[in-house]
């Protein structure tokens, strides 16, 4: 048995080894340098790809194609790339409707450029290919970001593509054949004049994410064949100190050159605390440029200065998480309103607090909230009813986990025959899809509370996936599902018995908020890391799974026991009803 009862220590990273890094001034080629440190794979496929000698002209990177990442991919690039100091394209003149084409002899004319990296998240088709114009029978070509990019790197968010497949056709070809062909993007429209083509000498490198890159596949199979590979990573693990510093010197760079403020010595710990909750994770660190933008442009609308202290840092935090919490704010009002039941206190056979995190379209924050399992068995089949399921309410990963938990304790309790009991399990008051197994720990609890006839305290909560052999399997969301039923035990009154048990290897995924960490320091709300189902069951009913203690019995036995008394009525209701009579003896 495993059961670690959490200290306040726990609940966050702890930056205290990190103080005397943290507030080291960076070195200037270090923090030049940064970016190209943290994403290792990337800055090496990106030198592989812009080598000379690399046939391919197309490259594939993993990343939101949104401009900040764009951005991001750009200066690595520009880091990476170094062209031939040479002028590409060349020089239309036009006579009438004779159109000439050049070698290119100065960077005055529109399609002579020297090698140049250009990006965008979105452009219009002329954007991308430029176009032919006529005015009073006077004839112009405009070139494109394919022209201006000659001879040099063109980066492009690959949802541009794919919202124009005719458009990616023909830049694949262009690209291909290094030669740019005008073409009139409405074809009911041919071009006024012929237009000689363009030699292209330029590389191609597309960002997306996973299923835009599947829909890439769709569409052009050879794309995975002749284009190099690669993906922004947006985290940093955090194996030693160097890794600290290298966020650090991250950190630096991103505000350096956004014109952003830097943290003071004392916001540092506060925002280490932060990016781990972002990240969920205890031993990484977001080097996500939305994240970075959308905070430290935050705390620049808040300050003039070029540094913040954590004062300054914790009020923005407070007042943004106030600003977007009326959602979690009308969840907790509800239950405390008695429109939705969830209790605090005292004790329930088949009835068990779970934790679950809803995510609303549009909504920029998961919300926690606590919500209600029962669970209600009778003589029957063996039949367990989902609920969910049966209202079509449930979705595949839910109905998972409810097979998987009746199969663990099907072979625990080393039946030859079905239970001679059926039950249903059901989210109380739930009117929307359920699906994942996070509660599939809470699920099976429940379960075995009705099953045994014992109740379960409800001062607990509890969160975690099972597998066929009880063992606890971690789970997300785990930072709002805590937080969502210490703030409904707060605003009833803490008692000093009420606590959220989580699988013990969530424990690493804790960042807590600070009310939250006080109550744990004052041993007025618990934290419990748990191993598997044998491990929760005394915490929640008293009682152990398997083994006695005090000369009391246990859970497995409360079951056997009940099963065996429901098989004996069941054995004489099965005598022919003529002989019925006889079951009097047996009462006698």
């Amino acid at each position: 048995m495993t059961i670690n009862r959490l200290t306040s220590q726990a609940l966050t990273l702890d930056a205290t080894p990190y103080g005397s890094l943290l507030t080291q001034p960076g070195d200037n080629d270090a923090i030049t340098q940064a970016l190209a440190s943290i994403q290792p794979r990337l800055t090496d496929t990106l030198a592989h790809f812009l080598h000379p000698s690399v046939p391919s002209r197309f490259m594939v990177i993993k990343a939101p194609g949104t401009q900040p990442y764009l951005d991001t991919i750009h200066e690595l690039v520009t880091q990476q790339f170094s062209g031939k100091d040479t002028l590409y394209g060349g020089h239309y003149s036009f006579s009438g409707t004779d159109v000439a084409f050049e070698a290119p002899k100065t960077e005055d004319a529109l399609f002579c450029t020297r090698p140049n990296i250009l990006s965008t998240a979105w452009a219009e088709t002329e954007q991308i290919s430029g176009c032919v114009r006529q005015f009073n029978g006077v004839f112009s070509a405009h070139p494109g970001l394919l022209h201006r990019a000659n001879g040099g790197v063109l980066i492009l968010s690959l949802r541009l593509l794919l919202e124009q497949p005719l458009l990616w056709l023909r830049v694949k070809q262009w690209v291909t054949r290094q030669e740019f062909t005008w073409f009139s993007p409405d074809e009911t429209k041919p071009l006024p004049i012929a237009m000689p083509p363009i030699p292209l000498n330029i590389r191609l490198i597309l960002v997306g994410d996973r299923d835009e890159l599947a829909e890439l596949e769709a569409l052009t199979p050879e794309m995975t064949e002749i284009a190099v590979y690669s993906e922004y990573e947006d985290e940093i693990l955090i194996n030693d100190e160097q890794d600290i510093i290298r966020w650090r010197n991250w950190i630096h760079n991103r505000a350096l050159q956004k014109g952003l403020p830097q943290p003071a010595s004392d916001a540092w710990p506060r925002l280490l605390e932060l990016a781990t909750r972002y990240t969920e994770d205890q031993y990484s660190l977001p080097v996500n440029p939305l994240w970075f933008e959308r905070l430290f442009t935050s705390i620049a609308t808040t300050t003039d200065a070029t540094i913040f202290s954590s004062e300054s840092f914790q009020g923005l935090l407070d007042k943004q998480a106030w600003r977007e919490g009326y959602l979690a704010e009308r969840i907790l009002d509800d239950i405390l309103d008695d429109q939705v039941r969830v209790e605090t206190q005292g004790e329930r056979v088949g009835q068990i607090n779970a934790l679950s995190v809803i995510e609303f379209p549009g909504h920029p924050r998961p919300v926690g909230e606590p919500s209600r399992i029962s669970c209600v068995v009778h003589v029957g089949d063996g039949e367990l009813t989902d609920i969910e399921r049966k209202a079509e309410l449930g979705g595949n990963i839910h109905a998972k986990g409810m097979m998987i938990m009746q199969a663990f304790l099907m072979a625990e309790l080393d039946l030859d025959q079905q239970l001679p009991f059926s039950a249903s399990l059901t989210f109380e008051q739930s009117y929307s899809e359920v699906d994942g197994d996070s509660a599939s720990m809470a699920e099976l609890c429940a379960f075995i509370s009705a099953l045994a006839d014992v109740p379960v305290s409800q001062n607990i909560a509890i969160t975690g996936s099972v597998d066929q052999f009880g063992c606890a399997q971690p789970v997300g969301g785990l930072n709002e599902k805590i937080e969502s039923f210490f703030a409904l035990c707060a605003a009833r009154g803490l008692t000093g018995n009420q606590g959220v048990i989580i699988p013990l290897a969530n424990v690493r995924h804790l960042s807590l908020c600070e009310p939250l960490r006080n109550a744990v320091e004052q041993e007025q709300f618990y934290i419990w890391a748990i191993e598997d189902v044998f491990d929760a069951l005394p915490l929640l009913t008293g009682l152990p799974w398997g083994d006695e203690i005090q000369g009391r019995n246990n859970l497995m036995q409360l079951v056997q026991e009940r099963i065996a008394l429901a098989s004996q009525q069941d054995a004489r209701h099965r005598l022919p009803w003529p002989l019925r009579w006889l079951n009097w003896f047996n009462h006698n």
